[in-house]
């Protein structure tokens, strides 16, 4: 063939990226590799080893241990021997040590791009130019988080030992996502890798013992599930980052229940990639490849669900397969294809079986007529169309490089459909109308928004999910939060027992003539429980000082659909919710003298701590009154062009069981600031002292509470939270009590992965504003929305 022949067909001849130093690497290994604990390698366990493989090819990289519980016992304590002293250096030394492992991997990029694309199958030119810098770029970022922890974070601790669990389809990233926020914070890190990828965290390991990283800071174990599994249930393990599938995060979540773990889940995904009829189509086309085949689609946040509008689904259509005939899918390490290969047999197989599925339930499905591999895992740029959107394909993560298309009609169906699912992790906006596309934004439920453009990361910026895509927030300031604990919470002593409501409790009692019984509260309603029954409520003496009603299931209910539909209360103006916190204080003022008076009377105090109690409520009032307004987001400026907007988003439903001490008090502070922050509340008040929740009805009355924000169910305080904790559409659990409570929250949670906010059955000083105050009772956490960055933009070495 002749030059001018080349510019007839522009046909790719391939280009293949150097291995040797990589292979050398292994080489120099063996080809085999123990855990990496206390600061050195062990030896490599020939008898209880796993293969790893090159997806493209099949053949043998290495062997590599399986951990087991000897392994995940010594790496443990190689982190727990070290965390003391790791946290104890100042924020400047901790930041020099994250500045030399960037560096590190920054200059040793090339070999760990192409081992990772080696041992995952993605294409170099994706390994080379996005993860790799990408990694290097979190590590610098939290180098800044270390060297301002000590004033950006003054009253807050490291969490302890960390572990955490990382997927295989973005093996390295993953990697320095868990670990450096971690390290930067004062944690230190047992790390258990994926089975199929744990090549990188081994030369990672290695290039950290050579930046001088002190030994135990940073331990790996590598295995399987199993190995996993042992870390999770370890008790000497005081935080659980996973990121995975959701099944596992719900057995994780399942299995963590009462231990007092701190537990971040990022799970998975089928997120919606809406095209409006007034958008760019070309440019979206470039967003579809980059959100559904950029990785083979194994990419948690992939816009799998694409949803056009009408009038231009034919049109776009037409457009996507075009460019789809135009991609390459061959060798990982050829740097001109688009594709690699699927990881794994498995995970082909799975792909395989959904998409043959999806055609059988009436899908169409398109492949391209390209060029594919002849042997190793690959699978062909796939797109079902007309897909109904109840169908497998259309609700279940395939997690390869296959995308769903449906079409709607107006703004409020795309919404609809997009929010159709049990995921909330990531979306994509494509409109030439920033009103819409902002509007449309706002209302999707997920963690993440790109507004124009699609799987944009980086490490300023805060990434997580919603619903069952878990929960807890990695980058940013947000994803700092999420391993530290507050100071005055770790030096919390064990709650005493809840004095039992009982005349059996008290001598000498005498039951007095009850002239009323207390209703519970449900949609700006005195409401008569389900069951009608009641329970007596003594003083401390014994006497009958009233009566409550028995909420029971239905009630919890009944509650539940009436704060669903105070939905609007999200959308007031921040003003508005703080001018009602402001009346609500203003109220209890007027009455200060009656409430502390029902507090004598419940509880025993004395009069100045019943008038202490009251005065602190209506203090708390204002103080969530006064965030109400404040608690805004924040503009990121991440090393691209485009801007990230970081919005706090109320949770929703929220489930409250106030504690058994401090009865006005305790609803106050945790009612309040998930009002504040746009939450609705169904509040289950002190179990033993109920009355200064079913007197506080009037002032809800009294105070322009809309209907539903706020619902008080009186009784049993864990049989309530055991309902609210199992209901799908309560969205999250705040509860105070008993270690028995907390964890029976955590464990019946897991149906929908709600967030959870327990004590462990630790006791909180209330009247303390360090400790039953602030920013950590507020929930809402930033949710990043990102917009205005051009399809062709992709992270830039730093």
């Amino acid at each position: 063939m002749n030059v001018a022949s080349y510019f007839d067909t522009m046909s790719y001849g391939p280009s293949s990226e150097s291995d040797a130093q990589a292979r050398e690497w292994l080489a120099g290994n063996k080809q085999q590799f123990g855990h990496f604990i206390g600061g050195g390698f062990t030896k490599h366990a020939a008898k209880s080893c796993f293969d790893v493989s090159e997806p493209a090819s099949g053949k043998l990289l290495a062997k590599v241990s399986l951990g087991k519980k000897a392994d995940v016992d010594a790496a443990v304590r190689a982190a727990r021997k070290a965390q003391a002293d790791w946290a104890a250096l100042s924020g400047h030394a901790r930041a020099r040590k994250l500045y030399a492992l960037a560096r590190m991997i920054q200059r040793h990029a090339r070999l760990i791009a192409v081992l990772e694309a080696l041992d995952n199958g993605k294409p170099i030119r994706e390994t080379r130019d996005i993860d790799i810098p990408l990694a290097a770029r979190h590590f610098y970022h939290h180098a800044g988080w270390a060297q301002l922890s000590e004033s950006q974070f003054p009253d807050q601790a490291p969490v302890g030992v960390v572990g955490q669990i990382i997927p295989w389809n973005f093996p390295f990233l993953m990697l320095a996502w868990k670990i450096a926020p971690a390290l930067a914070l004062g944690n230190t890190v047992v790390l258990k890798p994926a089975e199929y990828t744990p090549l990188t965290a081994l030369l990672f390991a290695e290039l950290a013992k050579a930046a001088g990283l002190p030994d135990g800071v940073l331990n790996v174990v590598t295995g399987d599930g199993s190995t996993g599994a042992l870390l999770v249930e370890h008790s000497g393990v005081d935080k659980i980052a996973f990121t995975g599938s959701t099944a596992v995060g719900k057995e994780i979540r399942k299995v963590t229940a009462g231990s007092g773990k701190s537990l971040t889940l990022e799970l998975g995904g089928k997120s919606p990639f809406i095209v409006f009829d007034d958008a760019d189509l070309d440019a979206a086309v470039e967003g579809v490849v980059d959100a559904i085949w950029f990785n083979q689609g194994e990419v948690c946040c992939a816009g799998s669900r694409i949803l056009v509008q009408e009038g231009i689904a034919e049109d776009f259509h037409d457009r996507l397969r075009r460019r789809m005939s135009k991609l390459r899918v061959g060798a990982p390490l050829d740097k001109s294809i688009d594709m690699g290969a699927v990881v794994a047999p498995d995970q082909l197989k799975r792909i395989k079986g959904m998409v043959e599925a999806g055609v059988e339930a009436g899908a169409e499905i398109f492949q391209p007529d390209i060029e594919m591999p002849g042997s190793g895992c690959f699978y062909p740029p796939t797109l079902m169309s007309n897909v109904q959107p109840t169908a497998a394909v259309a609700t279940d993560e395939i997690f390869g490089p296959v995308v769903v298309s449906m079409t709607f009609r107006t703004p409020d169906e795309a919404i609809q459909l997009a929010n159709h699912t049990r995921y909330g992790l990531a979306g994509s906006i494509w409109s030439e109308s920033i009103n819409q596309a902002l509007d449309a934004a706002l209302q999707l439920e997920a963690g993440v928004v790109w507004i124009n453009t699609t799987n944009m990361l980086d490490a300023a910026v805060g990434f997580g999910g919603k619903k069952e895509s878990g929960f807890g927030r990695e980058g940013g300031r947000e994803g700092c939060y999420d391993y530290l604990k507050p100071l005055v919470w770790s030096k919390l002593g064990e709650r005493a027992a809840a004095a039992s409501n009982s005349p059996a409790a008290a001598s000498g009692y005498e039951i007095k003539t009850v002239d009323r019984t207390a209703k519970l509260f449900i949609g700006g309603k005195q409401a008569r429980p389900d069951g009608n029954y009641s329970r007596e409520i003594f003083s401390p003496k014994g006497r009958v000082i009233g009566e409550v009603g028995e909420g029971n299931r239905k009630d919890i209910r009944n509650a539940v659909e009436a704060a669903r539909g105070a939905k609007s209360w999200g959308t007031r103006t921040a003003h508005n919710r703080a001018q009602i916190l402001f009346y609500l204080g203003e109220n209890l003022s007027v009455r200060e003298g009656e409430f502390a008076d029902r507090l004598r009377e419940m509880t025993g105090v004395s009069a100045a701590k019943a008038q202490a109690e009251v005065e602190a409520s209506i203090s708390r009032f204002f103080t969530y009154a006064s965030w109400a307004d404040k608690y805004d987001g924040q503009i990121h400026l991440p090393p691209m062009r485009g801007a990230a907007l970081a919005v706090p988003e109320a949770l929703g439903v929220v489930g409250a069981v106030c504690p058994p001490e401090a009865p006005l008090l305790g609803l106050v502070s945790v009612a309040a600031p998930l009002m504040a922050t746009g939450n609705r509340v169904v509040a289950i008040p002190s179990e033993p002292h109920p009355l200064s929740g079913t007197d506080f009805y009037s002032l809800l009355e009294t105070s322009d509470v809309p209907d539903g924000v706020l619902n008080i169910v009186t009784g049993d305080s864990l049989e309530l939270a055991k309902v609210l904790s199992a209901h799908n559409d309560v969205d999250a659990v705040w509860a105070f009590g008993s270690p028995e409570l907390s964890k029976e929250v955590e464990e019946r949670s897991v149906g929908n992965l709600k967030r959870t906010f327990v004590d462990y059955g630790r006791q909180i000083d209330w009247l303390d504003p360090k400790s039953g105050e602030g920013e950590l009772f507020c929930a809402a956490r930033p949710s990043s929305k990102i917009s205005g960055f051009p399809t062709e933009s992709r992270p830039q070495d730093p």
